[in-house]
């Protein structure tokens, strides 16, 4: 089952109210009624955002001194542009995740991220940002996820091949909460720590990861419930063994 599922069940569920508008003689009344669905779907995400945020809560830091040490670090990727640049949010997980390494509350770290086409490659470029700034982390520590498509296939491909048993998930606070959720809910005993911000971001930046994380936690929910899928699995990569197996 692949993750489109969601969109072809959008699909189903318009063309489902269509045919009870063509059934219901009176306007008034399927108005009436699509009113209440639209409450109902509403009110369903709502709680399951809530949910999601409060069941995690205790699991996610602030402070690097709190963070429960972990053998692995999760680093979810980012955005990347040509020449090998970082986005900020990426730059700061990056930061963020060597730190816990560098303090010994973890042994390895895992970049994930999209490398699904050659003109496009997230983990290779964290990789080499890891290599160029923190010479004192061992080849062999760092591993690669190149199918880290999604925050969910992410923490599915952590354990089923890379075999991530706890782990310390390195992000923003806004995504925190549904990596958290989706990495327990897989079998990693997981913790988050708030990315660290370098810049100050911009209002409307943050209103439209808000609002995105809103639809994404609803997404994860369901992903989770039926246990979708990843695009790729593969062979078996153990966290606890050598790291530049994962490079390419």
């Amino acid at each position: 089952m692949k993750l489109r599922f969601l969109g072809k069940f959008t699909s189903f569920m318009l063309n489902l109210l269509n045919a009870l508008r063509k059934a219901f003689a009176d306007k008034k009344r399927f108005a009436l009624f699509a009113l209440l669905c639209f409450a109902a779907v509403f009110l369903f995400s709502a709680f399951i955002n809530i949910y999601m945020v409060l069941s995690t809560k205790k699991y996610i830091y602030a402070q690097k001194e709190l963070v429960p040490s972990k053998t692995a670090v999760i680093v979810p990727g980012a955005k990347v542009y040509q020449g090998g640049w970082l986005s900020t949010a990426f730059k700061d997980r990056i930061v963020s995740g060597t730190e816990l390494l560098n303090t010994g509350r973890a042994e390895k770290i895992l970049l994930s991220g999209d490398h699904g086409r050659k003109t496009y490659d997230e983990v290779n470029t964290g990789r080499n940002y890891i290599l160029n700034n923190y010479p004192q982390i061992a080849h062999e520590d760092i591993f690669m996820d190149h199918a880290g498509f999604s925050t969910y296939e992410t923490m599915y491909r952590a354990k089923a091949v890379f075999c991530v048993e706890d782990a310390v998930i390195v992000t923003q606070k806004f995504h925190l909460a549904r990596s958290v959720y989706i990495a327990r809910k897989l079998g990693i005993d997981a913790a988050g720590y708030e990315a660290v911000e370098s810049v100050g971001f911009r209002k409307r930046i943050r209103m439209s990861w808000a609002l995105r994380e809103y639809l994404a936690r609803v997404k994860a929910f369901f992903a989770v419930a039926f246990r979708v899928k990843p695009t790729y699995l593969g062979g078996q990569i153990p966290i606890t063994g050598d790291g530049t197996k994962s490079w390419d």
